[in-house]
């Protein structure tokens, strides 16, 4: 299962609904949601009207592996939709019913049988009360799923069969009335306090009575002094008191007993394993308020059966069905429910009230008041779901079910098996298409074409293409499992049945592929599975079987593998391990009890290592703690998969060895698979179904493979046309190298050459890039006849492409990419087709058909969500069933009713329509928070990618287009490249609205279009990808968070605010992120959390991991809600304030909190979080480089101006820089769409934060730097090391300051000294032995008031204050002159560096000064005035433009003009 990152689920269900035999039942108080658990595990949510208790199933919740045996709610609050659900493998979910997210899940040793809730005393919430397979009563919190504390028994202990948690009136604590199976009842009383602390907490009294197995018990509600207790065989009335048997009933023939409860003091319901209620009246000495209560039994006062609830038909049932009795109140009246569910999947509801009054003598039967099932409800669906291979199923034939499936994404092939034995292949993208989308592809017939491969008797069981698993094996073959014991190997690409294998004597169940570090003949073996419980190696490469393993006496569960030592470990259903030798097929033993399961825990211990020592470079302790990849795994054993494989691309590579991490550069992503755009899973709840399908659309690795195939296709020297890679920055690295003579000259002739040529970009490419995105971009820029033969040639050679043997999974052929637009294209258009709100702006959805090639969608597309642990919910096509008044609601477009399509299909047109403009928004908050960012993500990267669009011409010619650096060819050229250019303005702007629409007109068309209840996007969940490491979704994400903060105002903002600043963690300078977390915690978590979704705010956080997340969240939305609404408007100017405020966010700085006044500490706290994540030292709770780390870096040079009062600027600035001081390794800039290393990724957002900090701050920035400079010179001439991350970060330093001389002339014009000290710090000073200053720091020549003699290598700097500063750069010192009364205007070096003259405005001076040195060049140089000259004073309009006010030009080493602004020149001489 995919990890969580931004998946978007889609099923397509099929004709047929899915088994669910139920196996526990829940309906919520308010009775509009009924909730039914299954033997399969799938939990399904139904929504009910409350009146009419009408029932229509919404969405299938899949997470659980064994029965569903408990459902129980979470809250005692009304609408806060959380339920618990726990199952017979000890696994136990919270799940939101709203959105099916699964909140939280663990996996208890402890199974339970039964979960009551109560709201304890003390306590603020519910509780669970748990009893199960184990010797303790469980009280657990619902929402962390964490045991609190447990009951347990000094007397008899022994598991505990039935419970009952209640508060006799008179007292204020709550009693626990349980009975254990032995027949001992037992009394605890709670205060309310207790915790695990407080442990053991032993009964208060224990009675032995005669009652073994109960299976309920039941204190009477309406007076507390009699317990019905039910055991299979017969019921009793027990006196709460003394526990004296009142009466007993037994069971009716032929049935058993499964529970009761009483209905008033004098009557009972209690149902029977055949789903029938029986009601019964009490005799009198079972009545509390009876005379005769407690007296002798009469003979002819025994209990009286005066109703029978059942089902008319009487059918019988496959196994006992899950019953519950529900009270529950309907408009102010007490309504009570009996509810079941049968293993038919039907759920029948009684009114226990209508029949609870006692009738004439004759006693009634009453049906129940309701019932449907997921069949009935997908019978009333016309025309019924849609399946992923509708197309090949004739109306008058009887349909031939699917059975197995696996996608082949290289080749973008469905392989589906069929009942019949048959096995389809298909193109799956444009399978999907043709279920989903309306187009010209509905007019076509027999499309897309398929392939047939017939071979199997009777139904393939499973399929496995070896190749997706590990690239040994030949990508032409494809392996299949029947029902008749064969297994069968294809030729994918001829469709030929290669061989044959018929070893098993059962049908196949399985097909695993071995692991890569077998003996070569194994690995080229695939594992098959049986139902005859034997495992076989089957060599594909010698056709024969290898290994038979088949004396195993039970099922086999798991297959695990010993590669070193040559064995495979087979794990039987009873628990005995079989290890076999796979070479030989000979059983080396059988293993039993503990030993077994230790032999189990020890083969994944080797995987791990396997994986860890892969990865680590030359560590020999693989055990110890050097490794940390070990850990990973440990920590992931209990995990699937997947899960292991996303911890192994999480850059483990970085963590293996520096000497590792090292060598990739900056743009190499982490060393991992690139993760599957789409994945096509089928899905079945029980193996005898037909298979449904789910398709997983990958954002992320939907967005890296657009931007791989368009980067690939561009040469160096286009890419950084384009922005993308930039070669300035290394020009500013090379200046703070030393420069030996040869090496200036290299460099030089270097960025001479790279601008044209792009094969020496490319080498240096070559060294930094180790992943080779860089390494496609061989093709330069060839010119288009190139370009049309290499076209003309591939559509010949078109056919043959699909069997070339050996062309690598990733990369297909160059030219393939050049005559059909990837598949990659096509899938993108399927899901951006599905997510766009289609119907909200009419003339927006005619471009984006005819420009921008989307489809409109056909049928009401079924959505899921992922959540955590890999859970997830799927929505079901039935809760269109529920939309019946909004369709009614809605107007009919007359095009549609006069058209001649029948009306079941009118009716579906509709409710699309309606779904994607309103229905769709109005699901869940989580669905609208994915389905946004992924829509607005993908239109983003289309948008970059030089305007890709869907129409399929446009699309071959913008791919065949390359804009030709050369003079055109032949003439017909230019105007297509008009016409080219023409269709990418339109199809950019076809982007950009379609991405305004979803970013910020949504919620108000919604609204306006008539939704009542639109799900609004979670800020939490964007604000947690606020620094995502796909850079698309970041910005999707940036923008979503902005647009819907800005759309709460001031008040919602400030309710956000609130919320949140209770979770704003406290830093002083020693603690940690998070001061009570246990020290132990798995490393793994923190890249993972800050991906995680997060829920609305209704409580407290219930466990820590929670509460860390909550904070994390917090500092986020904190600071973006400070750097972005927090300002105090006067600092319009600034950066961040990019969009200019509106007036509300004036007031609305007031409102926030975020402004300096002493009663508000928020914002400093703000910014004290913000910098103690930029600052705290890496650790395993805190590593380097984190998404969460890089939110800090961003907000805090977002909103610079409101952190400045609070934050130690220098620390901030230096921390940035040790950030960029890679930077020269050539990070690409913030428009370069791959992911990068975190490291890398890190880095670049340090720039952009030093740019926004240096442009909204320059003064404070330059001081700063200044300072720092200041201090590494004292300390270098102290002899201590100078601070280092000054000395790496200088190359970031420039460009800072060359950016500010760019944008704010004036203001570095107040600082030219101290701009002058940091650029001779961080320039290294060889360079200015050879060259003028102009040459190596251009920028700075720019002012007038800044002056280089290279003879005598002095540099003079005017300042603001009046001073001349002179720099020596030979004897390293600097001394200042006071020469003027105001700023310095302009002073110049004479041509042979004797003379300095210097001109002020302020005083109209203008001085000559001369510099002696003492004798020989001895004691110290003394500078002074020789000459002074008065100027006229300037015209006052001359006075606007001060760095053009007045320049010095010497005409021969005598004489200097003064040129002024207004165009007069004077001569002076000295």
């Amino acid at each position: 299962m995919p990890g969580t990152n931004l998946i978007v689920p889609v099923v397509l269900w099929g004709k047929h609904a899915p088994t669910h035999c139920i196996s526990s039942v829940y309906l919520s108080r308010d009775q509009k949601t009924l909730v039914t658990g299954c033997y399969d595990g799938q939990i399904c949510i139904w929504g009910v009207q409350p009146e009419t208790l009408k029932m229509i199933p919404k969405c299938l919740l899949v997470g659980h592996t064994a029965p569903v045996t408990c459902l129980s709610r979470a809250s005692i609050i009304q609408d806060n939709n959380y339920i618990v659900s726990s199952s017979e493998a000890g696994e136990m979910c919270t799940w939101d019913l709203v959105d099916g997210k699964c909140r939280e899940s663990v996996k208890l040793t402890q199974i339970h049988t039964n979960i009551q809730a109560y709201h304890m005393c003390n306590s603020e919430d519910l509780r669970l009360f748990c009893n199960g397979y184990y010797a303790e009563i469980l009280i657990m919190d619902p929402f962390s799923l964490e045991i609190l504390f447990s009951l347990s028994s000094k007397m008899n202990p022994d598991w505990i069969s039935a419970l009952h948690v209640l508060r006799p009136s008179s007292r204020k604590d709550d009693v626990v009335l349980a009975i254990s199976i032995t027949g001992t009842v037992k009394v605890w009383s709670l205060l309310g306090h207790e915790n695990k602390q407080s442990e053991p907490i032993y009964e208060n009294e224990s009675k032995q009575i005669r009652c073994l197995n109960a299976l309920s018990l039941n204190c009477c509600a309406y007076n507390q002094r009699t317990v019905l207790i039910v055991c299979a065989k017969y019921c009793q009335i027990y006196d709460a008191g003394d526990f004296s048997v009142l009466c007993s009933i037994q069971a009716p023939r032929g049935e058993r007993w499964m529970s009761g409860d009483f209905l008033a003091p004098d009557r009972v319901l209690v149902w029977s394993t055949e789903g029938k209620g029986y009601l019964y009246r009490l005799p009198a000495n079972s009545v509390p308020d009876h005379k005769g209560f407690h007296g002798p039994t009469v003979d002819h006062d025994s209990p009286v059966l005066f109703g029978i609830l059942a089902h008319p038909d009487n059918k019988l049932l496959s196994c006992p069905p899950a019953m519950r009795l529900i009270l529950t109140s309907v408009g102010g009246k007490q309504r009570r429910l009996l509810l079941r569910g049968d293993s038919a999947g039907v759920v029948s509801i009684w009114n226990v009230d209508d029949a609870a009054l006692p009738t004439l003598p004759n006693m009634p039967s009453h049906a129940p008041v309701v019932m449907t099932s997921l069949d009935m409800a997908w019978a009333e669906m016309n025309p019924s779901p849609v399946g992923i291979l509708d197309q090949l199923h004739h109306p008058d034939e009887p349909e031939i079910k699917l059975t197995a499936s696996i996608y082949l994404l290289a080749a973008n092939r469905l392989v589906v098996g069929r009942e019949d034995g048959s096995i389809v292949i298909v193109n799956a993208t444009h399978t999907v298409q043709l279920q989903l989308l309306h187009g010209s592809h509905q007019q076509l017939d027999d499309w897309p074409p398929h392939q047939l491969l017939l071979g199997h008797n009777g139904r393939v069981n499973c399929l496995l293409y070896p190749h997706h698993v590990h690239q040994r094996y030949d990508r032409a073959h494809l392996v299949s499992g029947g029902i008749d014991f064969a297994v069968c190997l294809w030729d994918l690409f001829s469709g030929a049945l290669l061989h044959r294998f018929c070893v098993h004597a059962g049908e196949i169940t399985q097909l695993i592929v071995p692991p890569y570090n077998c003996s070569t003949r194994i690995q080229k073996c695939v594992c098959s599975v049986a139902s005859d419980h034997s495992v076989t190696l089957l060599s594909l490469a010698e056709r024969k079987c290898v290994t038979l393993a088949s004396r195993h006496l039970f099922p086999v569960v798991t297959i695990k593998w010993r590669p070193a030592d040559d064995f495979m470990v087979v794990g039987c259903s009873d628990g005995t391990v079989y290890v076999w030798q796979m070479e030989t097929g000979h059983l080396d033993r059988v293993l039993h009890g503990m030993i077994a399961e230790e032999v189990l825990a020890a083969c994944d211990e080797t995987v791990a290592d396997d994986l860890g020592g892969s990865l680590a470079v030359g560590t020999t302790d693989l055990q110890g703690l050097a490794n940390p990849a070990v850990h990973f795994f440990r920590g992931l054993r209990h995990r699937n998969l997947t899960a292991m494989r996303a911890a192994t691309q999480r850059g483990l590579a970085a963590l293996a060895g520096p000497g590792h991490a090292g060598s990739a550069g900056p743009l190499a992503e982490p060393a991992r698979a690139r993760r599957a755009q789409l994945t096509v899973q089928g899905f079945r709840s029980n193996p005898a179904d037909p298979e449904s399908h789910i398709l997983f659309f990958d954002i992320e690795g939907l967005i890296v493979e657009l931007l791989s195939e368009e980067y690939s296709a561009m040469s160096p020297a286009s890419l950084e046309a384009a922005g993308l890679i930039t070669s300035e920055y290394m020009k500013v690295a090379a200046l703070t190298q030393s420069a030996s003579p040869d090496a200036t000259k290299r460099i030089s002739d270097f960025f001479g050459r790279v601008k044209d040529k792009a094969g020496d970009m490319e080498r240096i490419l070559k060294e930094k890039d180790k992943h080779g995105i860089l390494a496609k971009m061989k093709e330069g820029a060839e010119t288009m006849q190139t370009k049309l033969q290499a076209k003309a040639e591939q559509l010949k050679g078109h056919l043959e492409v699909k069997d070339d043997p050996n062309q690598s999974k990733r990369q297909r052929p160059k030219d393939v990419t050049l005559a059909e637009p990837p598949h990659t294209m096509e899938i993108a258009q399927i899901l951006i087709s599905l997510l766009h709100a289609w119907g909200l702006n009419p003339d927006l959805d005619r471009v984006c058909e005819s420009k921008l090639g989307l489809l409109r969608p056909m049928v009401p597309v079924c959505f899921g969500v992922v959540s955590r642990h890999g859970h997830m919910a799927v929505q079901l096509p039935t809760r269109v069933l529920e939309w019946a008044d909004a369709y009614a609601a809605a107007p009919d477009d007359p095009v549609l009713v006069n058209s001649d399509l029948p009306p079941e299909l009118l009716r579906q047109e509709k409710l699309t329509r309606l779904f994607t403009s309103k229905l769709h928004w109005e699901l869940s908050t989580t669905l609208t928070t994915n389905h946004l960012l992924s829509i607005v993500a993908l239109a983003n990267t289309l948008k970059s990618m030089r305007n890709a669009g869907f129409v399929p011409e446009q699309e071959v010619a913008r791919r065949l287009h390359r804009p030709s650096t050369r003079s055109s060819s032949w003439a017909g050229d230019e105007e297509r490249e008009e016409q080219l250019a023409a269709q990418q303005v339109h199809i950019k702007q076809g982007w950009a609205l379609l991405i305004t629409l979803h970013c910020v007109l949504l919620p108000e068309t919604v609204v306006a279009a008539g939704s009542k209840s639109f799900k609004r996007p979670q800020v939490e969940m964007l604000a947690r990808r606020w620094q995502h490491h796909c850079i698309e979704v970041r910005d999707a994400a940036q923008a979503l968070l902005l647009a819907e903060l800005g759309r709460l105002g001031p008040k919602g903002r400030k309710t956000l605010v609130d919320n949140w600043a209770q979770y704003l963690p406290l830093y002083t300078h020693t603690e940690s992120i998070n001061p009570h977390a246990a020290p132990k915690e798995p490393v793994e978590k923190q890249e993972e959390e800050f991906e995680e979704e997060e829920e609305e705010i209704v409580r407290k956080p219930s466990s820590l991991a929670e509460l860390k997340r909550k904070q994390t969240t917090a500092v986020v939305l904190l600071g973006v809600i400070g750097s972005e609404f927090g300002q105090d408007i006067t600092s319009e100017g600034a950066a961040g304030n990019k969009r200019r405020k509106d007036a509300d966010s004036r007031k609305s700085s007031v409102v926030e909190g975020f402004t300096l006044s002493a009663s508000n500490n928020l914002a400093r706290l703000t910014a004290l979080a913000l910098t103690h994540l930029l600052l705290a030292p890496p650790c395993p709770r805190l590593p380097a480089y984190t998404p969460l780390r890089r939110a800090a870096v961003d907000l805090l040079g977002r909103g610079f101006t409101v952190w400045e009062p609070y934050l130690d600027v220098s620390h901030v600035l230096l921390g940035l820089l040790e950030l960029c001081s890679d930077a020269d390794k050539l990070v690409p800039s913030m428009t370069y769409g791959l992911p990068l290393t975190p490291q890398a990724d890190s880095c670049r957002t340090a720039r952009q934060a030093l740019t926004l900090i240096a442009t909204a701050r320059p003064a404070a920035f330059i001081t700063t730097m200044a300072r720092e400079v200041a201090r590494c010179a004292a300390a270098a001439a102290g002899g201590a090391a100078p601070a280092q991350a000054l000395q790496r970060g200088r190359a970031e330093v420039l460009r800072g300051i060359e950016l500010l001389i760019d944008r704010m002339h004036a203001e570095v014009a107040e600082l030219l000294v101290e701009v002058m000290d940091i650029i001779l710090h961080c320039v290294d000073q060889s360079h200015l032995k050879s060259k003028g200053l102009n040459e190596v720091f251009p920028a700075i020549c720019r002012y007038n008031q800044v002056s280089h003699c290279p003879a005598t290598r002095r540099i003079a700097v005017g300042s603001h204050t009046g001073q001349l500063a002179m720099y020596e750069l030979r004897a390293g010192r600097c001394q200042s002159l006071a020469a003027h009364a105001g700023p310095v205007t302009a002073c110049a070096f004479s041509p042979d560096g004797r003379y300095l003259v210097s001109y002020a405005t302020a005083d109209n001076r203008l001085s000559f000064w001369q510099s002696t040195a003492g004798m020989f060049g001895l004691g110290a140089a003394q500078t002074r005035c020789v000459k002074c000259y008065s100027t006229a004073p300037m015209a006052d309009v001359a006075r606007l433009n001060p760095a053009r006010l007045a320049r010095l030009v010497w005409a021969n080493s005598r004489t200097v003009t003064l040129m002024l602004a207004d165009g007069s020149e004077t001569r002076f001489n000295i």
